[in-house]
């Protein structure tokens, strides 16, 4: 009797333990961290760099493969390696997705349940993965998605970050990143990396290993080779004839539905993707008739789409002449406001001072957005009825004869003071830094002003017209001005850009873009979405819209 029990009693425990034995099969792990670095490299291939932490679940299937998806076929699989918490470790041909990928084995190296461990792949060339920019034919565009992995084998989030490396020689304003994906921040990080490349890094702490994130930018095709950026194939039209003949009617059947439920809605989707990445809203673009004139030096140059940061600068000249600031320190910028303000100050000048006198530094820069935003608006509205072509080759026109007026004065005395009352329409000059340089080579009579701009020169109080030093001898219009060596003067000219694209707006391109995104926001990107898998996902490398991915991940 004991002995039956006994055996019974092994059974059941034996029956007990059939599903534990068989969950413990199952694969379920979180992914801690992933830091993926796309390199977009000088001959138009790209090189990946994956780091994956995983925690392998308590009573889980020992992490021993990872699917790595990969954008085509079109890699160097000499190029991969891999390595497990340091360890080496081997490429599988193993990949247990639909879509084009490896398989790393763990081996050995194995991650088991209840367990934290590190897998680091890299793989040095992959081609074919750059596409023309839909909105500039002059840019090539490369969008990219990390390999994510089954929503039934992951739990919890993933602190997710993905950098993308540009060719050597890609300047700060040169590349236009995409539309970031839910979940990160609009706009990537810009930095240099040890290789003094300018990169773009998205990151989200809680992003999720289940989805497909894309990223995406742009850059000018003239760093890569031309036949590095794919274009679609000439259309073969061999047999063309005879195939529409024998399936005319289906052609003509599903081709109506397809023009209703297809054609149309691609059609608006593209046609509202072609325009450039401009500050300017497309609708200045549409041609009135005529000359607008009356516009300030200011908002001639927002017409023309100046660098924001010479817009500001030019604002920052107008306000001191107008006796409405001084310069108090030029690093960082910092501005005295005069109290109470002067009449005659245009909106956009007042909002400006306003912004000098918020201290934080954020906070000031957010408010200088706000003063552009609101700038850029007012002269779309100015623009209404108006030819924009007309009226910017006037202005350009007045610009042009600012010059001549500085460049043919006859005495210095008259150049300060054609200079004093041109200043802001010579920066409208494209050409401006150079052209100061070639055209203040003598010694330069400033502007009674000039120790409001420059606290180095002078501590006149702000506003006086009157006192100057040092004194240069009395000119034919019985004042004295200070003088400067012409070098000496251009080059504070030109500095004046500089210190409002380094101690005041930051990043140019950064703040050029979160203005943009309100005045004439870009399009969002196509999503793609991959479909649920284990141990893999894809990497997508496409056009920045209508590109397919063959996007499929891998088993484990």
């Amino acid at each position: 009797m004991v002995k039956r029990f006994l055996i019974s009693g092994f059974i059941l425990l034996l029956t007990l333990g059939l599903p534990l034995n068989a969950a413990a099969q199952e694969y379920s792990f979180s992914l801690d961290r992933e830091d993926v670095n796309v390199f977009w490299n000088s001959d138009g291939s790209m090189g990946l760099d994956y780091l994956f932490v995983f925690s392998n679940q308590p009573g889980a299937h020992a992490i021993d493969f990872v699917d790595v998806g990969l954008p085509n076929a079109n890699y160097d699989y000499n190029s991969i390696r891999a390595d497990a918490n340091g360890n080496p470790i081997s490429i599988s041909s193993d990949y247990q997705g639909s879509g084009t990928g490896i398989a790393v084995d763990l081996g050995v190296h194995s991650i088991p349940a209840g367990q934290r461990g590190s897998v680091h792949v890299t793989i040095g060339s992959i081609s074919q993965v750059l596409h023309p920019d839909d909105d500039d034919e002059a840019y090539a565009s490369g969008v990219f998605a990390p390999t994510w992995f089954g929503s039934q084998y992951v739990v919890g989030t993933t602190d997710l970050s993905v950098s993308f490396h540009f060719p050597p020689g890609v300047q700060p304003d040169e590349p236009r990143w995409h539309n970031a994906p839910p979940g990160f921040p609009s706009e990537p990080q810009t930095a240099i990396d040890g290789e003094g490349r300018l990169t773009y890094t998205w990151s989200s702490a809680n992003a999720s290993a289940t989805r497909a994130y894309e990223f995406g930018a742009s850059f000018p095709r003239s760093y890569v080779p031309a036949e590095a950026v794919v274009t679609q194939p000439a259309f073969d039209f061999s047999g063309v004839f005879n195939f529409l003949i024998g399936n005319l009617a289906t052609i003509l059947c599903f081709g109506f539905f397809g023009f209703i439920f297809l054609v149309i809605p691609a059609v608006s989707v593209i046609a509202g993707q072609r325009r450039k990445l401009q500050y300017m809203a497309p609708k200045i673009s549409i041609e009135g008739h005529g000359i607008k004139r009356g516009l300030t030096a200011v908002e001639s140059a927002i017409l023309m789409e100046q660098s924001l940061d010479k817009v500001l600068t030019m604002i920052l000249f107008g306000v001191i002449k107008k006796g409405a600031g001084k310069v108090l320190d030029r690093d960082p910028l910092n501005l005295e406001v005069t109290q109470p303000k002067p009449e005659g100050l245009q909106d956009y000048e007042i909002k400006f001072l306003d912004a000098f006198e918020i201290k934080d530094t954020r906070s000031r820069r957010k408010s200088l957005q706000d003063m552009t935003i609101a700038l850029i608006k007012s002269v779309s509205e100015k623009m209404k009825g108006f030819s924009r072509n007309e009226t910017v080759e006037y202005y350009k026109r007045i610009m042009e004869t600012a010059w001549q007026q500085v460049q043919t004065a006859q005495t210095p005395a008259m150049q300060a003071e054609f200079f004093d009352k041109n200043l802001e329409w010579t920066m409208l000059d494209k050409d401006y830094d150079d052209r100061s340089r070639r055209v203040y080579r003598n010694p330069v009579f400033v502007p009674n002003w000039w120790g409001n701009y420059d606290p180095t020169y002078s501590s006149r109080p702000m506003g006086s017209a009157k006192t100057a030093a040092p004194a240069a001898p009395a000119q034919p219009s019985g004042r004295s001005l200070p003088q400067l060596p012409g070098a000496e003067f251009a080059q504070s000219m030109v500095t004046g850009v500089q210190t409002f694209s380094q101690k005041v707006v930051g990043d140019v391109s950064d703040f050029t873009s979160r203005v943009t995104n309100v005045t004439n926001p870009p399009p969002k990107p196509t999503v793609r979405s991959g479909g649920s898998r284990s141990g893999g996902g894809c990497a997508c490398a496409c056009a920045c819209a209508g590109c397919a991915c063959a996007c499929a991940g891998g088993g484990r």
